[in-house]
């Protein structure tokens, strides 16, 4: 028999969980239907831990750039197209794989400033207690 979600997050990626709960207002809810333990900021996911398709393998969603994302699932077999989301925006990345703990914590960074920077200002500086997020010169949301 397989692993309760909750029972995976706290046998195996209880480092995963700490982190994505560690970002400002980042909030973690269960959603029961789905069998996903869902990361959020200001309402808004920014990242997934579930099953994959085929119920075998723990996987964690999150939303990246297009092209990054595009570029990453071209490169590492271990990160594929998000599972049940769009998958020009969201990106799965096999827990099980290759995938270096340091560089999934990057992309869940990326992924948490992206969603918050979608947020409107006042969101954000809520969140935040500061300034909003800036914008790069590519009109992308810059990370602090």
């Amino acid at each position: 028999m397989s692993k309760s979600i909750f029972e995976m997050i706290n046998d195996e990626y209880k480092w995963l969980d700490e982190f994505m709960k560690s970002f400002p207002g980042a909030t973690r809810d269960f959603k029961e239907e789905w069998q996903w333990m869902r990361y959020q900021v200001g309402d808004k996911m920014f990242a997934t831990i579930c099953k994959d398709a085929t119920e075998t393998r723990d996987i964690v969603t999150i939303k990246l750039d297009v092209m990054e994302g595009d570029i990453l699932r071209q490169q590492y077999e271990d990160i594929i197209p998000g599972h049940y989301m769009n998958k020009q925006h969201w990106n799965s990345i096999y827990l099980d794989g290759k995938i270096s703990e340091n560089m999934m914590k990057d992309l869940i960074e990326k992924s948490y400033y992206l969603v918050l920077g979608g947020l409107s200002k006042k969101k954000q500086k809520e969140i935040l207690g500061e300034e909003p997020l800036g914008t790069d010169t590519n009109g992308t949301q810059e990370c602090p």
